[in-house]
């Protein structure tokens, strides 16, 4: 199994989805038993009745947004000693190494498990092996990043330079003296080491490879450092989930963690979309320390269909599509892509919509465009801009498409106005 990091890559397809499902009601039983947020969230669930992805999909998502408010409350309730919204089941101290913190705040838990975020699986596939040194360019201030790739690269066995951010020329420095063969980190700062070594003449030509991540990590940046002597491939991670997905020498889309459920929803909704379709990506993983359910990520990607070439079953996905989140604001009022959504709930015959908002600054025009095959289309016309007033208290046209017509972007509401 020297290609992969080990059998559960290329287990049968099948077998990996029956024993996903089979490990979800002890899952989510053991959530709302030891998770205070859960018992609260999953109250009515029957765990047991949880053994399907369609059934997943009827429970509630979590998102970013609550999980702030969650754990702003839990302060204050607390006098400050419960700082994770009653989502974690760690207790401080040794069960608890680290705490971090994201933008918002956003505090999250570091466990003391090996490898806690799973990210050594991204490591190897990128070829990193026990004894290469891997310079690691992620912050170590505060946000988990370093540690996440840190603690992936000692689990397979590298060791690790802790060089944070910045400095350039004392990393450049490092390089030259240590040699590493790896680099982790953002692809943006790795092309700032590239271009200042071959301007300074640095001798950093013993990185062969590197994973990275935190960015959006396009494909003429990778042929770039490919010409260059560096292969370097993309992780997705957070700092609540861990390890998502993972490029693979077959350069196509990204490949899903052994242990998490991904589904891919219609922007502000909770409903999955039809496979290869756009959405918003939400993820359920198996850690008992930090049990997240249906958690949003606010990023767009779709399912890639086939299968990958190296051999790895699980599915793909198409990589880091944008973010879901396009709520905007026409003639002084907030819009929401749920708020579309509940337009289009209320008429069956519309398959999908798209608002699209057009004109200059402080003239703002308003059109839902809506899939239908309706063969009355004038009458259904007038009642969905009845619906688009109702919900929305705004006014705006309503033009009927042929299924099939709009984009497959992810999104549901499209800024096209011009701000010049």
């Amino acid at each position: 199994m020297s290609d992969y990091f080990d059998s559960l890559e290329v287990r049968d397809p099948g077998l990996r989805e029956a024993q996903l499902m089979a490990a979800l009601p002890g899952h989510i039983a053991f959530a709302q038993k030891n998770s205070a947020a859960f018992a609260q969230i999953l109250k009515d669930v029957d765990a047991a009745c949880i053994n399907s992805r369609d059934a997943l999909a009827k429970l509630p998502i979590t998102r970013k947004s609550e999980l702030f408010e969650r754990q702003k409350a839990a302060r204050q309730a607390s006098g400050g000693t419960e700082s994770f919204g009653g989502f974690s089941t760690l207790l401080r101290g040794p069960q608890m190494p680290r705490v971090f913190a994201s933008p918002g705040p956003i505090y999250e838990p570091d466990g003391a498990s090996p490898d806690y975020w799973r990210g050594a699986r991204a490591l190897y596939a990128a070829g990193f092996r026990s004894g290469d040194l891997a310079h690691n360019s992620f912050s170590y201030h505060m946000t988990p990043g370093a540690f996440i790739m840190e603690s992936a690269a000692h689990a397979i066995g590298c060791t690790v330079f802790p060089a944070g951010t910045g400095q350039t020329e004392q990393q450049l420095e490092a390089i030259a003296q240590l040699r590493p063969s790896a680099y982790l980190g953002t692809p943006s700062f790795l092309r700032i080491l590239v271009e200042k070594a071959h301007e300074t003449g640095s001798d950093i030509g013993s990185l062969k490879k590197g994973l990275v991540g935190g960015e959006a990590f396009v494909p003429s940046l990778r042929d770039w450092f490919t010409e260059r002597g560096l292969n370097v491939y993309q992780s997705y991670a957070t700092a609540d989930l861990g390890l998502i997905a993972y490029e693979t020498s077959a350069r196509q889309g990204l490949v899903l963690d052994e242990s998490v459920i991904v589904e891919i929803v219609r922007p502000g909704t909770a409903d999955p979309v039809a496979s290869g379709e756009v959405g918003e990506i939400v993820v359920t993983t198996f850690n008992p320390a930090y049990p997240l359910i249906r958690f949003a990520t606010g990023d767009l990607s779709a399912i890639l269909s086939g299968d990958c070439p190296t051999g790895r079953t699980n599915v793909r996905i198409k990589g880091w599509m944008g973010r879901a989140d396009q709520t905007t604001k026409i003639r002084g009022m907030f819009v929401h892509t749920k708020q579309v959504d509940d337009i289009v709930k209320r008429f069956p015959e519309v398959a999908k919509a798209r608002l699209v908002v057009s004109g200059e600054m402080a003239n703002d025009q308003m059109t839902l465009k809506v899939e239908t095959s309706c063969s009355g289309p004038d009458a259904l016309a007038r009642k969905i801009e009845e619906a688009v007033r109702d919900v929305t208290k705004l006014r705006g046209n309503v033009e009927l498409v042929a299924p099939g017509s709009l984009p497959n972007d992810g999104k549901v509401i499209e800024d096209a106005r011009s701000y010049q």
